[in-house]
């Protein structure tokens, strides 16, 4: 089993003023860390007869704001890979599936947006409820779901 559970954000700019650096860093957290991860373990994945991959992605990948544009287009990108993998991979007895959280409710979100309203924000032992589900035998015949989870602020 994989949870690729590996990412980042930044935000704050438009798609005109983000820069390079910031684009290419977040494609390295969010979709070059999954790429590379997956490419090592399919095949050994494949090799067992079959295995069950998780990755996190987030609501803005299919629900994008304004000034988060390298983040979303990330994040929708790592959508886009664990559907071919699924689809690759679903006779091989291996399921992907991609949990889209939104806005999580952690220490570092609850400082990073102090007035927002956090009885909206997703609790992690939900996704983490949800990432054993879909690892065990009940989740065996999910593959290729994009699965939102975005708590009471639909």
């Amino acid at each position: 089993m994989l949870a690729h559970l590996v990412g980042g954000f930044a935000g704050g700019q438009t798609v005109a003023e983000t820069d390079d650096a910031t684009f290419q860093r977040m494609f390295d957290m969010n979709l070059n860390s999954a790429f590379h991860i997956l490419r090592a373990v399919l095949p050994l994945m494949r090799k067992a007869g079959g295995g069950r991959i998780i990755a996190i992605g987030s609501r803005a990948a299919e629900d994008p704001g304004p000034k988060v544009g390298a983040y979303s287009a990330s994040k929708a990108a790592l959508v886009s890979l664990m559907e071919t993998v699924a689809r690759e991979n679903k006779d091989a007895g291996i399921t992907a599936n991609v949990i889209l959280p939104g806005t999580m409710d952690t220490p570092a979100n609850r400082k990073d947006m102090a007035g927002a309203d956090m009885s909206q924000w997703v609790q992690p032992a939900s996704v983490a409820s949800m990432i054993v589900w879909l690892a065990g035998d009940a989740g065996k015949d999910v593959t290729g779901a994009v699965i939102p989870v975005y708590g009471r602020g639909l």
